[in-house]
Protein backbone atom coordinates (compact mmCIF):
# COMPACT_ATOMS: atom_id res chain seq x y z
CA UNK A 1 0.00 0.00 0.00
CA UNK A 2 3.16 2.25 0.71
CA UNK A 3 4.38 1.98 -2.65
CA UNK A 4 1.43 2.14 -4.32
CA UNK A 5 0.74 5.27 -2.44
CA UNK A 6 4.21 6.91 -3.18
CA UNK A 7 3.67 5.81 -7.18
CA UNK A 8 -0.09 7.50 -6.93
CA UNK A 9 2.20 11.11 -5.34
CA UNK A 10 4.83 10.88 -7.92
CA UNK A 11 2.56 10.71 -10.94
CA UNK A 12 0.38 13.62 -9.14
CA UNK A 13 3.24 15.80 -8.98
CA UNK A 14 3.88 15.22 -13.20
CA UNK A 15 0.63 16.99 -13.71
CA UNK A 16 -0.15 19.90 -15.14
CA UNK A 17 0.45 21.07 -18.60
CA UNK A 18 -3.13 19.35 -19.47
CA UNK A 19 -4.85 21.87 -17.13
CA UNK A 20 -2.66 24.84 -18.62
CA UNK A 21 -4.42 23.41 -22.11
CA UNK A 22 -7.93 22.82 -20.69
CA UNK A 23 -8.12 26.12 -19.81
CA UNK A 24 -8.58 26.89 -23.50
CA UNK A 25 -11.54 24.12 -23.21
CA UNK A 26 -13.28 25.80 -21.54
CA UNK A 27 -13.24 29.19 -22.49
CA UNK A 28 -15.65 32.39 -23.37
CA UNK A 29 -16.16 30.63 -26.64
CA UNK A 30 -17.12 27.30 -25.01
CA UNK A 31 -19.68 29.67 -23.28
CA UNK A 32 -21.05 30.99 -26.35
CA UNK A 33 -21.75 28.01 -28.34
CA UNK A 34 -22.27 25.38 -25.71
CA UNK A 35 -25.48 27.89 -24.07
CA UNK A 36 -26.07 28.88 -27.21
CA UNK A 37 -27.06 25.30 -28.27
CA UNK A 38 -28.53 24.34 -25.27
CA UNK A 39 -30.69 27.39 -25.58
CA UNK A 40 -31.56 27.24 -28.79
CA UNK A 41 -31.91 23.64 -29.39
CA UNK A 42 -32.14 21.89 -26.05
CA UNK A 43 -29.87 18.61 -25.43
CA UNK A 44 -29.79 17.86 -29.41
CA UNK A 45 -26.41 18.96 -29.45
CA UNK A 46 -25.11 17.15 -26.55
CA UNK A 47 -23.23 14.29 -28.51
CA UNK A 48 -21.23 16.58 -30.20
CA UNK A 49 -19.82 18.44 -26.85
CA UNK A 50 -18.96 14.07 -26.03
CA UNK A 51 -17.29 13.29 -29.23
CA UNK A 52 -15.00 16.15 -29.48
CA UNK A 53 -14.28 15.85 -25.76
CA UNK A 54 -13.25 12.58 -26.63
CA UNK A 55 -11.30 13.62 -30.22
CA UNK A 56 -9.33 16.73 -27.89
CA UNK A 57 -8.21 13.92 -25.70
CA UNK A 58 -6.43 11.71 -27.86
CA UNK A 59 -5.07 14.39 -29.93
CA UNK A 60 -3.76 16.08 -26.69
CA UNK A 61 -1.59 13.49 -25.12
CA UNK A 62 -0.24 12.52 -29.37
CA UNK A 63 0.96 16.22 -29.33
CA UNK A 64 2.26 15.85 -25.79
CA UNK A 65 3.90 12.83 -26.55
CA UNK A 66 5.68 14.56 -29.94
CA UNK A 67 6.97 17.39 -27.22
CA UNK A 68 8.27 14.35 -24.98
CA UNK A 69 10.01 11.96 -27.22
CA UNK A 70 11.59 14.35 -29.61
CA UNK A 71 12.46 17.81 -27.39
CA UNK A 72 10.47 19.28 -30.34
CA UNK A 73 7.54 21.45 -30.36
CA UNK A 74 4.62 20.08 -33.01
CA UNK A 75 5.71 23.51 -35.21
CA UNK A 76 9.40 23.13 -34.67
CA UNK A 77 9.42 19.81 -36.33
CA UNK A 78 6.59 20.84 -38.74
CA UNK A 79 9.18 23.48 -40.12
CA UNK A 80 12.10 21.20 -40.83
CA UNK A 81 9.61 19.50 -43.59
CA UNK A 82 8.58 23.19 -45.39
CA UNK A 83 10.24 25.82 -47.24
CA UNK A 84 10.37 28.95 -46.65
CA UNK A 85 7.47 30.21 -48.27
CA UNK A 86 5.63 27.20 -46.73
CA UNK A 87 6.55 28.07 -43.34
CA UNK A 88 5.13 31.67 -43.64
CA UNK A 89 1.86 30.38 -44.81
CA UNK A 90 1.53 27.82 -42.17
CA UNK A 91 2.38 30.52 -39.63
CA UNK A 92 0.14 33.35 -41.12
CA UNK A 93 -2.95 30.70 -40.84
CA UNK A 94 -1.52 29.25 -37.67
CA UNK A 95 -1.22 33.11 -36.34
CA UNK A 96 -4.79 33.42 -37.98
CA UNK A 97 -6.43 30.78 -35.17
CA UNK A 98 -4.38 32.61 -32.27
CA UNK A 99 -6.56 36.14 -33.06
CA UNK A 100 -9.30 34.07 -33.16
CA UNK A 101 -8.66 32.70 -30.12
CA UNK A 102 -7.58 36.06 -28.28
CA UNK A 103 -10.59 37.61 -29.53
CA UNK A 104 -12.99 35.02 -27.69
CA UNK A 105 -10.70 35.78 -24.75
CA UNK A 106 -11.13 39.63 -24.56
CA UNK A 107 -14.65 39.52 -25.69
CA UNK A 108 -16.16 37.14 -23.11
CA UNK A 109 -13.93 38.90 -20.14
CA UNK A 110 -15.62 42.36 -21.50
CA UNK A 111 -18.95 40.64 -21.33
CA UNK A 112 -18.64 39.39 -17.68
CA UNK A 113 -16.92 42.86 -16.61
CA UNK A 114 -19.81 44.44 -17.58
CA UNK A 115 -22.10 42.33 -16.01
CA UNK A 116 -20.57 41.99 -12.88
CA UNK A 117 -19.15 46.07 -12.65
CA UNK A 118 -21.13 47.68 -15.43
CA UNK A 119 -17.88 48.42 -17.45
CA UNK A 120 -18.12 49.40 -20.82
CA UNK A 121 -16.93 46.55 -23.10
CA UNK A 122 -13.99 48.54 -24.81
CA UNK A 123 -12.41 48.67 -21.41
CA UNK A 124 -13.22 46.03 -19.83
CA UNK A 125 -11.34 44.37 -23.25
CA UNK A 126 -8.34 46.44 -22.75
CA UNK A 127 -8.44 45.18 -18.81
CA UNK A 128 -9.13 41.91 -19.67
CA UNK A 129 -5.57 41.98 -22.04
CA UNK A 130 -3.57 43.78 -19.03
CA UNK A 131 -4.23 40.95 -16.75
CA UNK A 132 -3.61 38.46 -18.96
CA UNK A 133 -0.34 39.98 -19.06
CA UNK A 134 0.60 39.98 -15.62
CA UNK A 135 -0.20 36.03 -15.64
CA UNK A 136 2.44 36.09 -18.70
CA UNK A 137 4.95 37.91 -16.46
CA UNK A 138 4.35 34.88 -13.80
CA UNK A 139 5.05 32.37 -16.53
CA UNK A 140 8.15 34.13 -17.99
CA UNK A 141 9.58 35.18 -14.44
CA UNK A 142 9.00 32.34 -12.12
CA UNK A 143 8.83 28.57 -12.16
CA UNK A 144 6.45 26.46 -14.48
CA UNK A 145 5.07 24.62 -11.93
CA UNK A 146 3.73 28.52 -10.18
CA UNK A 147 2.10 29.21 -13.38
CA UNK A 148 0.33 26.06 -13.58
CA UNK A 149 -1.14 26.20 -10.10
CA UNK A 150 -2.57 29.77 -10.66
CA UNK A 151 -4.13 28.65 -14.05
CA UNK A 152 -5.56 25.73 -12.39
CA UNK A 153 -6.63 27.03 -9.62
CA UNK A 154 -8.76 29.66 -11.58
CA UNK A 155 -9.88 26.64 -13.92
CA UNK A 156 -11.39 25.55 -10.41
CA UNK A 157 -13.88 28.68 -10.03
CA UNK A 158 -15.63 28.38 -13.35
CA UNK A 159 -17.71 25.25 -12.96
CA UNK A 160 -19.00 26.41 -9.42
CA UNK A 161 -22.20 28.82 -11.03
CA UNK A 162 -23.05 25.25 -13.16
CA UNK A 163 -22.86 23.15 -10.56
CA UNK A 164 -25.06 25.49 -8.29
CA UNK A 165 -27.66 26.01 -11.11
CA UNK A 166 -28.30 22.53 -12.15
CA UNK A 167 -28.57 21.76 -8.42
CA UNK A 168 -31.79 23.95 -8.30
CA UNK A 169 -32.69 23.29 -11.60
CA UNK A 170 -31.98 19.56 -12.70
CA UNK A 171 -31.97 18.48 -15.84
CA UNK A 172 -35.09 16.14 -17.41
CA UNK A 173 -33.81 12.67 -17.46
CA UNK A 174 -34.88 11.42 -21.16
CA UNK A 175 -34.41 14.25 -23.26
CA UNK A 176 -31.05 14.36 -21.81
CA UNK A 177 -30.64 10.74 -23.12
CA UNK A 178 -31.94 11.65 -26.37
CA UNK A 179 -29.42 13.81 -26.94
CA UNK A 180 -26.55 11.38 -27.23
CA UNK A 181 -27.68 10.41 -30.38
CA UNK A 182 -26.02 11.79 -33.02
CA UNK A 183 -28.41 13.95 -35.35
CA UNK A 184 -28.92 17.83 -36.91
CA UNK A 185 -31.84 19.78 -37.16
CA UNK A 186 -30.95 22.05 -39.65
CA UNK A 187 -28.16 24.80 -41.04
CA UNK A 188 -28.46 26.37 -37.45
CA UNK A 189 -27.29 23.38 -35.43
CA UNK A 190 -24.57 22.64 -37.80
CA UNK A 191 -23.20 26.27 -37.29
CA UNK A 192 -23.42 25.43 -33.55
CA UNK A 193 -22.05 22.09 -34.11
CA UNK A 194 -19.05 23.49 -35.82
CA UNK A 195 -18.32 26.42 -33.21
CA UNK A 196 -18.42 23.77 -31.02
CA UNK A 197 -15.75 21.49 -32.39
CA UNK A 198 -13.62 24.76 -32.59
CA UNK A 199 -14.33 25.52 -29.25
CA UNK A 200 -13.24 21.90 -28.22
CA UNK A 201 -10.66 20.21 -30.38
CA UNK A 202 -8.58 24.03 -30.37
CA UNK A 203 -5.90 24.03 -32.77
CA UNK A 204 -3.61 26.47 -30.57
CA UNK A 205 -3.30 24.03 -27.80
CA UNK A 206 -2.76 21.26 -29.93
CA UNK A 207 0.31 23.25 -30.79
CA UNK A 208 1.06 25.08 -27.25
CA UNK A 209 0.82 21.03 -25.44
CA UNK A 210 3.91 19.43 -27.09
CA UNK A 211 5.97 22.82 -26.08
CA UNK A 212 4.49 22.76 -21.99
CA UNK A 213 4.74 19.20 -21.79
CA UNK A 214 8.95 19.09 -23.34
CA UNK A 215 9.09 22.59 -20.90
CA UNK A 216 7.89 20.57 -18.03
CA UNK A 217 9.54 17.14 -18.60
CA UNK A 218 12.23 17.97 -21.31
CA UNK A 219 12.60 15.21 -23.56
CA UNK A 220 12.15 11.31 -22.87
CA UNK A 221 14.84 9.36 -21.02
CA UNK A 222 14.42 5.69 -21.94
CA UNK A 223 14.71 5.30 -17.97
CA UNK A 224 11.36 7.36 -17.23
CA UNK A 225 10.10 7.06 -20.53
CA UNK A 226 7.15 4.46 -19.50
CA UNK A 227 6.62 6.90 -16.19
CA UNK A 228 6.05 10.48 -17.53
CA UNK A 229 4.01 8.90 -20.53
CA UNK A 230 1.73 7.20 -17.91
CA UNK A 231 1.78 10.51 -16.05
CA UNK A 232 1.20 12.26 -19.61
CA UNK A 233 -1.86 10.02 -19.90
CA UNK A 234 -3.45 10.76 -16.55
CA UNK A 235 -2.76 13.99 -16.70
CA UNK A 236 -4.42 14.53 -19.80
CA UNK A 237 -7.59 12.25 -19.21
CA UNK A 238 -8.22 13.81 -15.56
CA UNK A 239 -8.19 17.61 -17.52
CA UNK A 240 -9.77 16.41 -20.54
CA UNK A 241 -12.96 14.78 -18.20
CA UNK A 242 -13.14 18.01 -16.16
CA UNK A 243 -13.16 20.11 -19.04
CA UNK A 244 -15.80 17.89 -20.79
CA UNK A 245 -17.61 17.69 -18.27
CA UNK A 246 -17.58 21.67 -17.28
CA UNK A 247 -19.27 21.68 -20.91
CA UNK A 248 -21.74 19.38 -20.83
CA UNK A 249 -22.95 21.46 -17.48
CA UNK A 250 -22.82 24.67 -19.77
CA UNK A 251 -25.44 23.13 -22.41
CA UNK A 252 -27.27 21.27 -19.56
CA UNK A 253 -27.81 24.00 -17.49
CA UNK A 254 -29.62 26.27 -20.83
CA UNK A 255 -31.13 23.31 -21.91
CA UNK A 256 -33.17 22.70 -18.67
CA UNK A 257 -33.32 26.23 -18.13
CA UNK A 258 -34.07 28.29 -21.31
CA UNK A 259 -34.97 25.89 -23.83
CA UNK A 260 -37.01 28.18 -26.73
CA UNK A 261 -36.40 30.96 -24.70
CA UNK A 262 -34.92 33.72 -27.74
CA UNK A 263 -34.20 36.15 -25.00
CA UNK A 264 -31.73 33.66 -23.42
CA UNK A 265 -29.91 32.97 -26.77
CA UNK A 266 -26.92 35.73 -25.70
CA UNK A 267 -24.18 35.38 -22.71
CA UNK A 268 -25.86 38.82 -21.60
CA UNK A 269 -29.68 37.39 -22.13
CA UNK A 270 -28.45 34.27 -20.03
CA UNK A 271 -27.20 36.37 -17.27
CA UNK A 272 -30.44 38.40 -17.30
CA UNK A 273 -32.37 35.43 -17.17
CA UNK A 274 -30.38 33.26 -14.44
CA UNK A 275 -30.98 36.35 -11.81
CA UNK A 276 -34.72 36.04 -12.61
CA UNK A 277 -35.86 32.48 -13.56
CA UNK A 278 -32.72 30.39 -11.42
CA UNK A 279 -31.05 32.99 -8.77
CA UNK A 280 -29.28 36.28 -8.29
CA UNK A 281 -26.22 34.10 -7.13
CA UNK A 282 -25.99 31.78 -9.50
CA UNK A 283 -25.99 34.68 -11.78
CA UNK A 284 -23.08 35.98 -10.30
CA UNK A 285 -21.38 32.81 -10.16
CA UNK A 286 -21.96 32.10 -13.92
CA UNK A 287 -20.32 36.31 -14.41
CA UNK A 288 -17.53 35.26 -12.39
CA UNK A 289 -16.66 31.88 -14.50
CA UNK A 290 -16.90 33.67 -17.38
CA UNK A 291 -14.74 36.48 -16.25
CA UNK A 292 -12.00 33.69 -15.03
CA UNK A 293 -12.39 31.79 -18.16
CA UNK A 294 -11.32 34.79 -20.02
CA UNK A 295 -8.32 36.21 -18.24
CA UNK A 296 -6.92 32.54 -18.19
CA UNK A 297 -7.24 31.86 -21.31
CA UNK A 298 -5.57 34.72 -23.13
CA UNK A 299 -2.36 34.32 -21.42
CA UNK A 300 -2.79 30.46 -22.78
CA UNK A 301 -3.71 31.62 -26.47
CA UNK A 302 -0.60 34.10 -26.48
CA UNK A 303 1.68 31.27 -25.21
CA UNK A 304 0.95 29.53 -28.03
CA UNK A 305 1.09 32.29 -30.88
CA UNK A 306 4.79 32.20 -29.21
CA UNK A 307 5.24 28.84 -29.62
CA UNK A 308 4.00 28.98 -33.38
CA UNK A 309 6.12 31.86 -34.03
CA UNK A 310 9.63 30.69 -32.38
CA UNK A 311 8.93 27.11 -33.86
CA UNK A 312 8.21 28.12 -37.81
CA UNK A 313 10.09 31.11 -37.82
CA UNK A 314 12.59 30.70 -35.46
CA UNK A 315 11.76 34.39 -33.85
CA UNK A 316 9.73 35.51 -30.56
CA UNK A 317 8.47 39.47 -29.68
CA UNK A 318 8.24 39.87 -26.20
CA UNK A 319 4.49 38.89 -24.85
CA UNK A 320 3.94 42.51 -23.76
CA UNK A 321 3.99 43.75 -27.54
CA UNK A 322 2.33 40.46 -28.79
CA UNK A 323 -0.05 40.76 -26.28
CA UNK A 324 -1.02 44.41 -27.61
CA UNK A 325 -1.08 43.25 -31.08
CA UNK A 326 -3.98 40.25 -31.04
CA UNK A 327 -5.72 42.69 -28.62
CA UNK A 328 -6.15 45.40 -31.17
CA UNK A 329 -8.69 43.36 -33.36
CA UNK A 330 -10.98 42.72 -30.12
CA UNK A 331 -11.27 45.94 -28.72
CA UNK A 332 -12.30 47.31 -32.88
CA UNK A 333 -15.00 44.77 -32.96
CA UNK A 334 -15.99 45.88 -29.45
CA UNK A 335 -16.09 49.43 -29.97
CA UNK A 336 -18.01 49.04 -33.67
CA UNK A 337 -20.67 47.32 -31.71
CA UNK A 338 -20.73 43.99 -32.88
CA UNK A 339 -22.82 41.50 -31.37
CA UNK A 340 -20.14 39.84 -28.78
CA UNK A 341 -21.79 36.39 -28.59
CA UNK A 342 -21.87 36.03 -32.29
CA UNK A 343 -18.51 37.37 -32.74
CA UNK A 344 -17.45 34.78 -30.09
CA UNK A 345 -19.21 31.92 -32.11
CA UNK A 346 -17.85 33.28 -34.89
CA UNK A 347 -14.37 32.66 -33.47
CA UNK A 348 -15.21 29.45 -32.64
CA UNK A 349 -16.41 28.32 -36.21
CA UNK A 350 -12.78 29.91 -37.74
CA UNK A 351 -10.73 27.83 -35.00
CA UNK A 352 -12.88 24.55 -36.61
CA UNK A 353 -11.56 25.71 -40.13
CA UNK A 354 -7.93 25.27 -38.68
CA UNK A 355 -8.30 22.29 -36.86
CA UNK A 356 -7.23 20.42 -40.07
CA UNK A 357 -4.13 22.35 -40.34
CA UNK A 358 -3.13 21.21 -36.70
CA UNK A 359 -4.28 17.47 -36.62
CA UNK A 360 -3.05 16.18 -40.22
CA UNK A 361 1.04 17.19 -38.94
CA UNK A 362 0.45 16.06 -35.80
CA UNK A 363 -0.89 12.67 -37.54
CA UNK A 364 2.26 12.10 -39.64
CA UNK A 365 4.28 13.14 -37.20
CA UNK A 366 3.52 11.04 -34.41
CA UNK A 367 2.93 7.89 -36.77
CA UNK A 368 6.30 8.60 -38.26
CA UNK A 369 9.03 6.16 -37.05
CA UNK A 370 11.92 8.53 -38.21
CA UNK A 371 10.72 11.24 -35.90
CA UNK A 372 9.30 8.88 -33.03
CA UNK A 373 10.98 5.57 -33.06
CA UNK A 374 9.34 3.03 -30.95
CA UNK A 375 6.71 5.84 -29.91
CA UNK A 376 5.21 6.23 -33.03
CA UNK A 377 1.58 5.90 -32.96
CA UNK A 378 0.08 2.12 -33.61
CA UNK A 379 -1.76 1.67 -36.41
CA UNK A 380 -5.07 2.06 -34.71
CA UNK A 381 -4.34 5.35 -33.15
CA UNK A 382 -2.90 6.39 -36.78
CA UNK A 383 -6.57 5.70 -38.37
CA UNK A 384 -8.37 7.15 -35.45
CA UNK A 385 -6.59 10.50 -35.82
CA UNK A 386 -6.71 10.83 -39.41
CA UNK A 387 -10.56 9.78 -39.06
CA UNK A 388 -10.67 12.98 -36.70
CA UNK A 389 -9.23 15.13 -39.27
CA UNK A 390 -11.31 13.94 -41.84
CA UNK A 391 -14.63 14.23 -40.07
CA UNK A 392 -13.61 18.10 -38.95
CA UNK A 393 -12.90 18.67 -42.92
CA UNK A 394 -15.97 17.09 -43.70
CA UNK A 395 -18.62 18.92 -40.84
CA UNK A 396 -16.43 22.17 -42.12
CA UNK A 397 -16.80 21.59 -45.59
CA UNK A 398 -20.71 20.89 -44.98
CA UNK A 399 -21.46 24.13 -43.06
CA UNK A 400 -19.80 26.14 -46.36
CA UNK A 401 -22.14 24.22 -48.67
CA UNK A 402 -24.84 25.12 -46.69
CA UNK A 403 -24.29 28.44 -46.25
CA UNK A 404 -23.51 28.98 -49.97
CA UNK A 405 -26.96 27.36 -50.60
CA UNK A 406 -28.39 28.99 -48.31
CA UNK A 407 -26.73 32.61 -49.69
Amino acid sequence: MKLRAQHIQKVMALLGPAFVAAVAYVDPGNFAANMSAGAEYGYLLLWVLIVANAMAALVQYLSAKVGLVTGKSLPQIVATKLGKKSRIAYWLQAELVAVATDLAEVVGGALALQMLFHIPLVVGGAITGLVSIVLLLVYSHREQKIYERIIIGLLMIIPIGFIVGLVMRPPQAVPLLQGLIPHFSGQGTVLLAVAMLGATIMPHVIYLHSALSRNRHGQLKAAEAQRILHATKVDVGVAMLFAGGVNAMMLILAASVFKGNLAASTLNGIFESLIHVVSPGVALLFAVGLLVSGLASTAVGTQAGDVVMFGLLKRRIPPLVRRLVVIIPSIIILALGVDPTAALIVSQVALSFGIPFAIIPLALVSSSRAVMGSFRNSRTVAVIVTLIAAAVSILNIALLWLVVRGA
